[in-house]
């Protein structure tokens, strides 16, 4: 392997399970802002982040079962205090205060699904 050229580019996409893709679709489209830019026929889709896409299947339809994520996605957003109250506002329920990391702001929520999500800001430089 070529040690000046990296191996890794990027994130394509991450990967979240469903038990309802239609019910995940309209917390991600309707309450999330994302937009939907790929529909498997009726098994799941694609959303799209400025970083990142989101794939999500519905486990029952592939013949799998289904386990939330526990790692955390996390969303970079301009204000958490502000973010979190519009998705209160849409019945989101967070778990606990807002974080103060040091170097960020975090408030951790699911998706109806589960799936660990983060509403976070960095406000320090990274080094």
């Amino acid at each position: 392997m070529n040690q000046t050229e990296p191996m890794v580019e990027g994130v394509d996409f991450v990967f979240l399970w469903t038990q309802d893709f239609e019910r995940a679709a309209r917390f991600y489209v309707d309450t999330l802002g994302l937009e939907q830019t790929a529909d498997y026929r009726g098994h799941g889709g694609e959303f799209e982040t400025a970083g990142f896409t989101i794939s999500m299947l519905e486990a029952g339809k592939v013949g799998l079962e289904f386990a939330a994520a526990t790692t955390p996605i996390a969303f970079r957003v301009d204000d958490v205090a502000k973010r979190r109250a519009e998705l209160e506002a849409e019945g989101v329920e967070f778990a606990g205060d807002i974080v103060d990391s040091g170097v960020c702001h975090q408030a951790h929520f699911t998706d109806p699904d589960g799936n660990r999500l983060i509403l976070h800001h960095r406000y320090a430089p990274k080094r």
